[in-house]
């Protein structure tokens, strides 16, 4: 087994992209880290703790098996904690190599395009903790860009983030909040964030309370529209466009479906008949000029992607587990699991036979263990 995995592991490091190792040292990964014998050894070791269930004590034993690197479990802390940069920087190096879909309207370009999502997290142990993951990530490279880590009474919300003028903040309904998008658009941002009926007041142009359903209703199944409306901002009113997409009759059936299987499991009352015709449509609100309402939602649907990315995650790599509850770790660790999980699809579509550790990457089993790292 140790001969196929060291056989196998040069043909991951030539799916890496140019330069990985010089910016090892560049992005302060290796700083102080003497230990290791150069950037391989230490993406060896984070890879191995990243892609499997180990913990840091047994994965420092398993290093020293190895005769990786002679390594504490402090020391592998410090490492991941230096190391988040350096491996945002491979993610995003590979997301730039694969196919992806093409997002060059003029209106877009030089704009950071952050997906915001929150995710419960908790602790491993007997006796667990549970905590709130916020955390913000570049839709065009998969690169994670914040990462806020607070308790889980802690709601969803885009002040929860830092903003640079010209980013575009692209959310579920969690974050539809006057106070959340206010802040975005103080600081010099736009938002793209999906509504639901009552969570952000909005206005006609005739100062009327924008009434969704009725508007709604005008639309042919598999239609697209926009409205035009008005949001109280905390330094003036805001125009913004209300786009929205009327499912089909199979569509509509499935979300209604889904509505009612997640009350049931709540164990809420009845939804009422206005919040189920509501789910026949996916309805938006947005800041953003130079895009139609097709070109709108076809921008959210990448934030759904990105959601379901974290979704596999959690399934297969253990992402419901953090390791690190301080946000330098935390970011790091979150930052380590993406760059396993473009690994994975690398590996995919090379078509290359790994030896696995627990199971068959191509089955999805044993948490990535094909990146033959144990």
């Amino acid at each position: 087994m140790t001969q196929r995995l060291d056989e196998d592991w040069p043909k991951l490091l030539g799916l890496l992209p140019q330069g990985w190792e010089a910016k090892a040292k560049e992005l302060g990964a290796l700083k102080f880290g003497r230990r290791f014998s150069g950037p391989e050894s230490l993406l060896r070791t984070l890879l191995m703790y990243l892609s499997t269930d180990c913990s840091m004590v047994e994965t420092v034993e398993r290093a020293r098996a190895g005769d990786w690197v002679e390594l504490s479990d402090v020391g592998l802390l410090k490492r991941i904690n230096k190391s988040g940069a350096w491996l945002g920087w491979i993610t995003e190096q590979l997301i730039e190599q694969s196919p992806t879909v093409a997002m060059n309207c003029p209106a877009l370009q030089g704009r950071r395009l952050l997906a915001a999502d929150g995710s419960v997290v908790a602790e491993p142990g007997a006796v667990t903790s549970t905590w709130r993951l916020h955390y913000t990530m570049d839709i065009r490279t998969l690169r994670c860009c914040e990462v806020q880590v607070t308790s889980a009474k802690t709601g969803e919300s885009l002040t929860q983030f830092a903003v640079q003028p010209g980013d575009v903040f692209i959310a579920d309904r969690g974050f539809a909040n006057r106070r959340g998008v206010n802040h975005v658009l103080d600081e010099g941002g736009d938002i793209l964030v999906r509504m639901n009926l009552s969570s952000l007041p909005l206005m006609d142009e005739h100062g009327s309370p924008f009434e969704q359903l009725p508007q709604l209703r005008t639309l042919q199944a598999g239609q697209t529209s926009e409205w035009p409306a008005v949001m109280q901002g905390s330094k003036g009113d805001v125009a913004v466009r209300v786009c929205a997409y009327r499912k089909t009759d199979e569509q509509r059936i499935e979300s209604e479906r889904k509505l009612k299987k997640h009350a049931q499991k709540k164990q809420k009352k009845p939804q009422q008949a206005q919040t189920v015709e509501a789910a026949g449509y996916v309805v938006v609100v947005t800041t953003l000029d130079g895009l139609n309402a097709q070109e709108v939602l076809a921008l959210y649907r990448h934030r759904w992607q990105v959601e379901l990315a974290f979704k596999r995650m959690k399934s297969l790599l253990g992402l419901s587990r953090l390791r690190k509850k301080n946000p330098e770790g935390a970011k790091a660790w979150l930052q380590g699991k993406l760059l396993v999980a473009c690994l994975i699809e690398r590996l995919i579509v090379a078509g290359e036979h790994f030896s696995p550790v627990k199971g068959d990457v191509c089955t999805g089993g044993g948490r990535a263990a094909a990146l033959s790292l144990a």
